[in-house]
C-alpha cells in the first residue's frame, strides 16, 4: 500500500505494450532538489509498491549525498533468465519509449537489478537523448572523448562501500588491517568491495552468492575466488573453503564487518539473534529489516544504512551527468562518502540516535530547505 506524505510521491505511472508484452512502472517520488534519479530493474515480481519504496530511498539518498537530484525508480516485469537478450532489449526499448515524455526532463534512469551498461545503451537509443540514463558504456559519448558514459561496472558502488568502512573505522579508532569481513553477494558491488578490502589488508573470511557460501576463518584467497567464480559459476566451488548455505553467512561467529551486498530483507527478526558482526554496512538496498535493526542496535551493533553505504553508484551517476571522467568520479565518491559518513556518525553519537535516524534527519533537513511552495 502506497501512502502519500508531504514528500510524495509526485507521479505513479504504470505502462503496458501489447505488442512486446512490456509491463513497467515508474515512480517520481520527489523533485524538490532536481530531476528524479534512480535505477531501472527487471525482475519477475517487481511491483508499483516496490518501485515506490525504492524511489523514496533514492529521495533520501540523493539528498544525503548532496546531489541536485530528486528520487525516482523504475521497473519492468520480466524473468530475464527465461528470455533471450534481444527480447530483454526489446522490453527496455519499449519501456523507454513509453516514458520518453518524462525522461530525461523529469526522470533519469540508471542500472539496477538485472540491468547494466548494455541495457542503458538500449534505453538511451530508444529515448533519443544520451541524458536519459547514466551508467552507459564508456564509449557512448556526446562527441568523441566528451561527456562519455561511466558504467557502474567500473565499481563505483563497491568503491563507495569501502570508503564507508574506512571512515567508520577511522571514527572508531580502528584499523582495517586484519579485520574479518563477510560479504553476502558477489555481484558488481560485492566483487569490487572484496577486491578493494583485500588490498587494504582486511581478511575476507566468507563470501556468498546465490548457490551458497565459501568460508575460511583463516582468510580466503580473493583472487582465487574470482577465478573459481568465473570458471565454475559459483563461489562454493572454491576448494579451500568450507561450503555453507548462503544464509549461513549472516550468523558466522567470528565476523567483525558484515556486508549484505545483494538482496533486501535478508537480516530479519528470525536470524538477527545469530548475527555476531559489530559493524554491518548495508551495501544492498534495505537488507536489514526495521525490527532486526532495532534488536541489533540494542546489542551494540553499528549499522550503516543503505542511503549512505551504497551511495557511490548515484554519485557516479551525477559525475557522468556532469561530464566528469572516471578519475574525477572516484575522487568525488570518496570525498562525498567520507564527509557524509563522518557527519552521520558525529550526529548519531552526539544525539544518542542510530546512524539511520541521523542520516534521515540530515536528508529531510536538506529536502525541506529546497521545498518548492
Amino acid at each position: 500500500m502506497i501512502k502519500p506524505d508531504n514528500l510524495g510521491p509526485e507521479k505513479l505511472i504504470e505502462v503496458y505494450d501489447q505488442e512486446t508484452g512490456m509491463h513497467g512502472f515508474l515512480v517520481i517520488d520527489n523533485t524538490w532538489l532536481g530531476v528524479a534519479k534512480g535505477g531501472l530493474r527487471m525482475t519477475p515480481g517487481v511491483s508499483l509498491e516496490e518501485v515506490f519504496q525504492l524511489a523514496r530511498v533514492m529521495t533520501y539518498k540523493n539528498a544525503l549525498a548532496g546531489l541536485p537530484f530528486g528520487g525516482g525508480k523504475s521497473g519492468i516485469v520480466a524473468n530475464v533468465k527465461k528470455i533471450s537478450l534481444e527480447e530483454k532489449f526489446e522490453l527496455i526499448r519499449s519501456f523507454s519509449k513509453a516514458i520518453s515524455h518524462l525522461c530525461p526532463a523529469v526522470y533519469i534512469a540508471g542500472p539496477d537489478v538485472n540491468t547494466g551498461e548494455r541495457e542503458m545503451a538500449e534505453f538511451v537509443r530508444a529515448n533519443g537523448s544520451l541524458k536519459a540514463a547514466t551508467g552507459k558504456p564508456a564509449d557512448m559519448c556526446v562527441k568523441p572523448g566528451v561527456e562519455c558514459g561511466i558504467p557502474h561496472e567500473f565499481g563505483s558502488t563497491g568503491f563507495g562501500v569501502v570508503q564507508v568502512i574506512l571512515e567508520v573505522l577511522t571514527f572508531l579508532g580502528k584499523n582495517i588491517k586484519g579485520m574479518k569481513v563477510a560479504i553476502a553477494g558477489f555481484g558488481n558491488v560485492g566483487t569490487f568491495a572484496a577486491s578493494l578490502l583485500d588490498q587494504q589488508g582486511a581478511k575476507i573470511i566468507a563470501i556468498s552468492d546465490s548457490s551458497g557460501t565459501t568460508y575460511n576463518p583463516e582468510g580466503l584467497n580473493v583472487q582465487k575466488i574470482f577465478d573459481v567464480k568465473r570458471e565454475k559459476g559459483t563461489v562454493v566451488a572454491n576448494p579451500d573453503g568450507e561450503k555453507l548455505k548462503n544464509e549461513d553467512i549472516f550468523t558466522l561467529n567470528n565476523v567483525d564487518i558484515l556486508i549484505p551486498a545483494a538482496l533486501g530483507g535478508v537480516i530479519t527478526s528470525k536470524n538477527a539473534k545469530g548475527v555476531r558482526a559489530k559493524i554491518i554496512v548495508e551495501a544492498a538496498n534495505l537488507p536489514v529489516t526495521a525490527d532486526a535493526e532495532a534488536a541489533l542496535t540494542r546489542r551494540g551493533a553499528l549499522i550503516i544504512p543503505d542511503i549512505i553505504a551504497n551511495a557511490g553508484g548515484v554519485i557516479s551517476s551525477y559525475a557522468e551527468y556532469r561530464g566528469y571522467n572516471p578519475k574525477q568520479m572516484f575522487k568525488l565518491v570518496e570525498r562525498k562518502i567520507k564527509r557524509n559518513v563522518r557527519m552521520i556518525l558525529e550526529k548519531s553519537e552526539n544525539e544518542k540516535i542510530t546512524p539511520r535516524a541521523a542520516a534521515l534527519e540530515i536528508a529531510r533537513e536538506r529536502l525541506n530547505r529546497a521545498k518548492k511552495f
